[in-house]
């Protein structure tokens, strides 16, 4: 994956800044989630050349924050016990600072809520968007306005699924 990050030169006149992969990913082996673009509500100088999603990989954008990224999902193996499926999911969560988001995990073992609106669009694969109440099976280029519910996604098919999402800071009732 390419990232291709534009900004402004001292005379003012528009330049590429960045131009490569994402500088951070974590989890790989069940997908991957990659960084493209973090912000964290304060004021950005289009000037520097400053790699805002080379940081820890955090679930949850900072107050007043966005994050920007695409994530991979890999088909569930079957016969993985739930209980191991559960574990799999508590490491996988706490190693983005967000065991506290895995509120009721009875549905899915990665069920979450998160205090932000997301705008997910699926890309490629044959995911199922898993709520509480209801379930909705997902086509390429279908997006989802996720707004603060208790979720999780799963990869129905024999492919890798591949999603891109921004997540934003919000207050939520």
């Amino acid at each position: 994956m390419r990232r291709i990050i534009t900004g402004h030169n001292s005379e003012g006149k528009s330049v590429i800044t960045l131009d490569g992969p994402p500088a951070r990913t974590i989890g790989e082996d069940v997908g991957g989630l990659f960084e493209i673009w973090n912000t964290d509500g304060n004021l950005i100088d289009t000037t520097d050349s400053i790699d805002r999603a080379d940081t820890d990989i955090v679930l949850s954008p900072p107050e007043n924050g966005s994050k920007f990224r695409y994530f991979q999902i890999n088909p569930t193996p079957e016969g993985v016990p739930i209980e191991m499926m559960q574990e799999i999911a508590a490491d996988a969560f706490e190693k983005i600072g967000a065991a506290h988001h895995r509120v009721d995990t009875s549905k899915h073992p990665a069920m979450h809520k998160t205090d932000t609106i997301d705008y997910i669009i699926l890309l490629k694969g044959d995911v199922t968007l898993i709520l509480d109440e209801e379930e909705v099976t997902l086509e390429p280029h279908d997006v989802v306005v996720q707004r603060g519910t208790n979720h999780a996604w799963v990869n129905n098919g024999d492919e890798p699924a591949l999603l891109i999402a921004v997540l934003i800071d919000s207050d939520l009732k």
